[in-house]
Order: structure tokens, then sequence, then C-alpha cells
């Protein structure tokens, strides 16, 4: 089984920062792909971010060169960095990735519960 537990979230002023981490932990082989998204009442969940296997890094046009996504292979770690907050960026933010649990077996997505982001005037 495969856990993503993310942290970080919380209450910031406009043009603040945060930094989420979200931790990979069980029994894999393998992670590729892993990513943020986020999502408001009402709306699809959205992805924010995502990183590859080989650093190779895509944002969403909403946060170009306000958030910074980056991984720690050793730790199974992916980090948010995210400044010059705004009130729209207000959302559960999610973890997600591709992971091969088993040898053999194809790939799986999975999912962090989330974590809550704020934004305040």
């Amino acid at each position: 089984q495969v856990q993503l537990v993310e942290s970080g979230g919380g209450l910031v002023q406009f043009g603040g920062s945060l930094r989420l981490s979200c931790v990979a932990s069980g029994t894999f082989v393998d992670i590729w792909t892993m990513a943020w998204y986020r999502q408001v009442p009402g709306k699809q969940r959205e992805l924010v971010a995502s990183i590859s296997r080989i650093g190779d890094a895509m944002y969403a046009d909403s946060v170009k060169g306000r958030f910074t996504i980056s991984r720690d292979h050793a730790k199974n770690t992916i980090y948010l960095q995210m400044n010059s907050l705004k009130l729209e960026d207000t959302a559960v933010y999610y973890c997600n990735a591709d992971v091969t649990a088993v040898n053999g077996r194809p790939s799986w997505y999975y999912w962090g519960q989330g974590t809550q982001v704020t934004v305040s005037t």
C-alpha cells in the first residue's frame, strides 16, 4: 500500500509565502511523476504543478513565476514553494503520484488527503 501525506498548509496573508510538503510511504518499486493539484468547492480539481522522475517541471499558467515544485528522491518527497500568494490561490491542495507498487504491474495514481491553504487580505 502507498500513502501520500501532505503538510504545510495554513492561513497566510495576501502576498505571503507557504511551503507544502508531500511524503510518499509504504511499499513500492518506483515513483514516477508527482504533482500538486488544488480544488475549491464547486469546481473541478486542477493541476498546479508536476515534476517528472528526472526533474522536469511543469506549471499551470496561473502560478508560473510564483510557485516552484521540487523533489527529493532520497526522502520520497515533493515540495511546493508558493510565493506572492493571491486570494485565488485559496484551495485544498492535493498531492498526486504515479507509483509502481509491484514489479511487473502497471503503475497507479495515488492521492493524498489534502491540505488547506487559505490566503487572506
